[in-house]
């Protein structure tokens, strides 16, 4: 079953899906640029019905952490 959260940052980045996983940062990931960034969180905004607290922002530095808030906030990544 596909991971909709990579599914998400794979077209917001512009990246086949198998290149991805909760290991993939913006230390590793040059197209996880600034800018990118801003398209993520609306991607993750509009794709999970969520916002983001400028703490939860500061914090999204790898898919991994992405997920985590996300499933603090009680989003279905099934």
């Amino acid at each position: 079953m596909a991971d909709p959260l990579i599914q998400v940052f794979a077209e917001t980045l512009n990246l086949p899906e198998e290149k991805i996983s909760d290991a993939t940062s913006t230390d590793n990931t040059p197209e996880w640029d600034s800018l990118a960034a801003m398209f993520l969180l609306g991607a993750f905004e509009d794709r999970f019905n969520v916002e983001f607290s400028l703490e939860e922002i500061t914090k999204m530095r790898s898919v991994g952490i992405v997920r985590e808030i996300l499933i603090e906030k009680k989003v279905d990544l099934s």
